[in-house]
């Protein structure tokens, strides 16, 4: 996120920061980094330095209350995992002196605190083949733990989110679209392709029917374990950005160590079946291609749902919102079906 959170100072952080888990800070770098979400490192007065965490619980005030209680059962899954699981690589938050991973700022936005780790993570995109074997390991382990947090984390409705946005948008393709800069191109490119996004919808909602067939063998996942959510740190491997956890099909996590994922980018495909006779021997699971066919489709129609959605609301000139029509034209020109 280059842009920095509308209507959000730095004091109101620095003080949520102090009352919340004690840290005094002394110094405060924003961080341009990730997506979705607002970073900071801060340093406090001891010279301990924090990583904190803003997250956008939506631009329309219906929907934040669920959102921040979703967000809130994510990191408290995350924290078990690695407190009461003994999972080391699960990089969680570090609690408030309520107990509490996630206290409000205001209405949109919500603060998080984790211990600053040395290490190098990757960037979104396919697995070296030298890594999937470890990381197929990693995603084995936390499979496994899903009983202690079976209570904790939510479970998947199979809803693509935004899809009433999308829906909309494709029913609103003959008049002009005026939020701003960039909405009348998006407007344009989405009627090139509207076509093929109704053909992508009706697969998606096929798929779906199956998958939920697979219910009684749905596990907890991390939901987004690509090489930019994978740090390496001289004590080993470390999953980071536990936000969208979810007791949901192993294949949720998986799909991203198959060739899936390369196809999705346009990219040749990387990848091979080992990682998940890997799996199976480790979990005892076998892995579905339903779901191996359905999470790669959700990754593409939910951001392409997204991007829709923000650029035909208003909006101006920053770097976000320009990233987000390219975004939006990468998986609609590039992507393959």
């Amino acid at each position: 996120m280059r842009d920095k959170p509308a209507g959000l100072a730095e004091a109101q952080l620095m003080v949520a920061l102090t009352e919340g888990w004690g840290v005094e800070p002394h110094s405060v770098e924003y961080l341009p980094v990730g997506a979705g979400s607002y970073h900071w490192s801060v340093v406090d007065r001891r010279g301990t330095a924090w990583f904190v965490k803003v997250a956008d619980l939506g631009v329309e005030d219906a929907g934040r209350d669920a959102a921040f209680d979703l967000l809130g059962r994510s990191f408290g899954a995350a924290l078990a995992l690695r407190r009461d699981a003994g999972l080391d690589f699960v990089l969680a938050p570090i609690p408030a002196t309520t107990g509490a991973s996630i206290r409000r700022l205001n209405s949109r936005y919500a603060l998080s605190v984790f211990p600053m780790v040395a290490g190098t993570a990757g960037n979104f995109g396919t697995h070296r083949p030298e890594d999937r074997a470890e990381v197929v390991d990693l995603l084995a382990a936390l499979h496994e733990a899903t009983p202690i947090v079976a209570d904790v984390a939510a479970r998947a409705d199979l809803v693509l989110p935004a899809r009433d946005r999308l829906e909309e948008a494709l029913g609103d393709l003959d008049r002009e679209w005026t939020g701003g800069p960039h909405a009348e191109p998006a407007r344009t490119l989405l009627s090139v392709h509207a076509g093929r996004i109704r053909r992508l919808l009706a697969d998606f909602d096929r798929l779906v029917d199956q998958v939920r067939s697979t219910a009684a063998e749905w596990v907890v996942t991390h939901g987004e374990p690509h090489p930019g959510n994978v740090m390496r740190t001289p004590a080993g491997p470390r999953l980071i950005d536990w936000d969208t956890v979810q007791i949901a099909p192993p294949e949720r996590d998986l799909w991203m160590l198959t060739p899936a994922l390369a196809r999705m980018l346009g990219e040749n495909p990387v990848g091979d079946d080992d990682v998940l006779v890997r799996y199976t021997r480790a979990t005892g699971r076998t892995v579905t291609p339903a779901g191996l066919a359905l999470y790669p489709l959700w990754w593409r129609l939910a951001d392409i749902a997204i991007f829709v959605d923000e650029l035909r609301r208003p909006h101006g000139a920053g770097e976000d919102i320009a990233a987000s029509l390219r975004y939006l034209t990468g998986y609609l020109e590039s992507s393959q079906d």
